[in-house]
């Protein structure tokens, strides 16, 4: 299978203001340089600043207009998600995007997160739960669209109810799967919960597909000392156009999802091609995980227990 160039087209977005977790690098930079380029403001909330500057840097090279904030965030801490909550509310601007996109995958050891959650539900989920709750008056007043990007792995796997911070019996892959179908259920409900209650939010979940992205590389910040052997094989596929995507195609079912008029409230966007793992965006069948709607409003009241914020 050959690559071709796909694209898709995105409306004009002056005037509307973007939130993009995970923007300083791979797809969440490539998200926001687009939005950036369709004249939205890109709120960029990054944990390591100097990735975050050199992350503008590189968008003002291709958009030198584009009006973009820098703010600290590190979603595996809830206190730092507040101050970002708080922060955002103070500026006072209506948010009319928000795309959870940030994300850890498989570190090789059990590791927590500053509230002691297991890192990757704290982080992917957790902590996107909190910030869409701090942000729910701004997303109000924007009548926003949330675009929750879950993963490829939440095709199969479940909740660990008996375990949710795997604590018995840690598995890198399994406990990465969970966070990722919480992250997709999370979306889901917001979709039901915000009709229900009259919010004027619309909510839907993408998935990148596969591509050569960090997630996978060196990471020693969660334990990872050398590319995983799956990067590597990922890059010898991306660079031939087989199979798997790039950074540039991985972006776009999280776009579509975001920008487009013909997106659903409630749907499910990734890349087309055989497996889901390459090709052009479109709509998507929800995968079995994540239509277990019972699954999504226990998930919903335990996130709410457990991070201690409310969508009341």
């Amino acid at each position: 299978m050959t690559r071709r160039q796909d694209d898709i087209s995105v409306p004009d977005l002056s005037g509307r203001r973007a939130v993009v977790t995970g923007a300083s690098d791979g797809v969440g930079l490539a998200i926001a340089t687009r939005l950036a380029g369709a004249g939205a403001e890109v709120v960029m909330p990054v944990r390591n600043a100097r990735k975050g500057e050199a992350a503008l840097t590189r968008i003002r090279e291709r958009h030198p207009a584009a009006k973009l904030v820098l703010r600290e965030l590190d979603l595996s801490s809830l206190a730092s998600v507040a101050a970002l909550g708080e922060t955002l509310r103070a500026d006072g601007a209506p948010i009319h995007l928000l795309v959870n996109n940030a994300g850890v995958m498989t570190p090789p050891e059990r590791q927590t997160t500053a509230d002691g959650f297991e890192l990757q539900f704290g982080t992917n989920h957790l902590g996107h739960v909190a910030l869409t709750a701090h942000l729910l008056p701004l997303l109000k007043a924007g009548r926003a669209r949330v675009t929750s990007q879950a993963s490829i792995a939440a095709r199969r796997g479940a909740i660990n109810w008996d375990d949710l911070n795997w604590e018995r019996s840690y598995d890198g892959m399994r406990s990465y799967r969970q966070s990722k179908i919480a992250v997709g259920l999370f979306g889901l409900e917001l979709s039901r919960r915000s009709r229900a209650a009259g919010w004027g939010i619309t909510s839907n979940i993408s998935h990148p597909g596969v591509a050569p992205t960090s997630l996978l590389a060196a990471r020693p910040e969660v334990g990872r000392g050398q590319d995983t052997r799956d990067v590597r094989l990922i890059r010898w596929l991306s660079a031939r156009g087989l199979i798997v995507g790039t950074v540039e195609s991985a972006k776009l079912p999280a776009l579509l999802a975001a920008t487009s008029p013909e997106a659903k409230d409630g749907g499910f966007y990734g890349p087309q091609w055989p497996g889901n793992m390459g090709g052009p965006p479109g709509s998507q069948r929800l995968w079995a995980p994540l239509r277990r709607d019972a699954d999504a409003a226990r998930l919903w009241s335990v996130s709410e227990e457990l991070t201690g914020v409310t969508f009341a």
